[in-house]
């Protein structure tokens, strides 16, 4: 093969008919040594200087291309990136609101049975989900599904006291997720060690918190927080917590992704940004109640 090189390509140079460096391969006249060996080709009875069977000898051009190119990305290489988080998020919140729609337009408002009951089940496997080693996608989109029944149940419920304040909650989630979104990128908020580790106690006190009310509440007795100027304070703590778990999801993505994890852990990522927003949607539901004078 000739090289496009054209130093190599030059006459005497390093070419197959003249030999390496110019010396012939045939015996020069009057030699004393005869025939020059270095002028042979000691693999060539190996087979690797033969042409595998059927493949054609690859040209410059496919050399070129071949050593030149793009390295393999991580899509190419099965590993996570943003993109595979977004179109799984995508696909989970898809899902979750194709669920409410239905319990929205075939539920009546006042019947809270079925929402209790899908609300419980998705707790349940929302639990299975944290603790399973592998990430199964049919239980994130069952949990969902389960999840959004209940949400649009409870949304009707609201939604026909209050007319529009589903809008405003959503509205109101998604601006939280977009402040977040940009307090993280632009480096405003940087998730530490201690930062996390506040943040956790704080929402552990929280939940903790909101289990006594309810258990009173079944018991008759109403601590009032979640009415009144303690339900105001109670409801901004509760999405300030929902802007916390945003940060702990975008880190958790940021790092998963500059580790190389594997593109089914976007799954995962998936199920985390779900369970903060839904979270938020429901804080920012009650409290929008609350300011509108009925909780």
């Amino acid at each position: 093969m000739r090289s496009s090189n054209p130093v190599f390509s030059r006459e005497g140079s390093f070419t197959r008919d003249a030999g390496y460096a110019g010396f012939g391969t045939s015996p020069q006249a009057g030699s004393p040594y005869g025939q020059n060996p270095y002028g042979q080709n000691p693999y060539a009875g190996t087979p690797y200087a033969q042409q595998p069977q059927g493949q054609a000898p690859l040209t410059d051009e496919q050399l070129y291309q071949m050593y030149n190119g793009p390295a393999a990305g991580p899509a190419a290489t099965g590993r996570m990136t943003l993109d595979d988080v977004v179109a799984r998020t995508a696909m989970t919140l898809l899902t979750l609101v194709a669920a409410g729609a239905v319990a929205w337009f075939t539920l009546p408002f006042e019947n809270y049975g079925y929402a209790v009951g899908a609300s419980l089940v998705a707790l349940v496997v929302g639990l299975v989900i944290s603790f399973k080693r592998s990430v199964s996608p049919p239980l994130i989109l069952t949990y969902a599904a389960l999840q959004g029944f209940a949400m649009g149940a409870v949304s009707h419920a609201f939604n026909t006291m209050l007319n529009g304040i589903v809008i405003q909650a959503v509205l109101g989630t998604a601006a939280v997720f977009a402040a977040m979104l940009f307090a993280y990128k632009s480096g405003r908020i940087r998730v530490t060690a201690r930062y996390q580790r506040i943040g956790i106690a704080v929402a552990l006190g929280f939940v903790l918190l909101m289990l006594v009310n309810l258990v009173a509440s079944a018991f008759g007795a109403d601590m009032g927080l979640r009415s009144g100027p303690l339900g105001i304070v109670v409801g901004l703590i509760g999405i300030g917590l929902g802007a916390f778990f945003l940060s702990l999801d975008f880190h958790e993505i940021e790092t998963a992704i500059a580790q190389g994890a594997p593109q089914r852990e976007s799954w995962r990522a998936a199920f985390g940004l779900t369970l903060s927003l839904v979270w938020i949607y429901m804080e920012m539901l009650r409290l929008i109640a609350i300011l509108r004078g009925d909780d």
